[in-house]
C-alpha cells in the first residue's frame, strides 16, 4: 500500500473480488482467512458494503455479491439483458409461453427480462420488474436447489399456482456465471407443463450462461 491509497477501500474492493470470484459464497471466517485480517474487520466491511447493497448475506450467513453491483454501471444491467433476449425469444415462441430470466436480488427473486410469444391466442402476463419469494414459483426454486447443491447436473423445477393460480412453471438455474445468481424459465397457463418443455428450459439456460460468461 502506498500513501496515497486507501487500506479499507482496498479490503473492501479485496472482498467483491472474492466474492465475485465464487457461485456459492464465502463466510465471515473464509474471507477473513483469504484477506489476513481478523473478523471484526470482515464484520465491518460486509455491513457497510451491505448498505450499499454490493453484498448480501443469505440464511446461512454466506456472504455473497449483491445486485448493487450491476446498479453501479448503467450498461450492465442493460447489457444482461441484452445477452439473454435471443435465447428467451427463441424459448418463448418454441414453447408458446412467456419466457424470463430472474436474478437474486436479496431474499427475493427478480425478473430482469421478459419475452412474451408473438403466435398465441393467450399467455400469462408478467413484466421485468416482477419480484416475489426465493422460495415460492418455479425462478426461486430453482436458483435455490443450484444454491443448495441439490441438482449434480443442469435440471428444471416444476411448479403449479404458487404465483398465479392456474399457471404452471419451469425453470433451470444459470451455472457457471461468475457473480451471477439466477434462472431462466417459463410460465404459462396450463394445469401441468408439458414433457418437453423442461428440458429446452434447460438448453435455453446453457444458452444464456454462456452468453454471460
Amino acid at each position: 500500500m502506498t500513501a496515497e491509497t486507501s487500506q479499507t477501500l482496498d479490503r473492501g474492493l479485496r472482498v467483491l473480488k472474492l466474492l465475485a470470484d465464487t457461485d456459492h459464497g464465502l463466510t465471515v471466517t473464509e474471507l477473513s482467512h483469504r484477506l489476513g485480517v481478523n473478523r471484526t474487520v470482515v464484520y465491518r466491511l460486509l455491513a457497510t458494503l451491505e448498505q450499499h447493497a454490493l453484498v448480501r448475506r443469505d440464511v446461512g450467513g454466506r456472504a455473497r455479491v449483491g445486485l448493487g453491483v450491476l446498479r453501479l454501471g448503467r450498461q450492465v444491467h442493460p447489457l444482461v439483458r441484452e445477452a439473454a433476449l435471443p435465447a428467451l425469444r427463441s424459448l418463448a415462441e418454441d414453447i408458446g409461453a412467456t419466457a424470463h430470466l430472474t436474478l437474486v436480488d436479496g431474499t427475493e427473486a427478480l425478473a430482469v427480462a421478459v419475452v412474451e410469444p408473438t403466435w398465441t391466442d393467450y399467455h400469462v402476463a408478467y413484466r421485468a420488474g416482477f419480484r416475489h419469494p426465493l422460495d415460492r414459483g418455479a425462478a426461486g426454486k430453482a436458483i435455490l436447489a443450484a444454491r443448495q447443491g441439490k441438482l449434480a447436473e443442469p435440471s428444471y423445477t416444476l411448479t403449479h399456482g404458487e404465483l398465479e393460480a392456474g399457471a404452471s412453471g419451469a425453470a433451470a438455474a444459470l451455472v457457471g456465471v461468475t457473480g451471477i445468481e439466477g434462472s431462466v424459465g417459463v410460465v404459462m397457463l396450463a394445469d401441468a407443463v408439458p414433457e418437453r418443455v423442461g428440458p429446452r428450459v434447460v438448453d435455453a439456460a446453457r444458452e444464456i450462461a454462456d452468453a454471460l460468461r
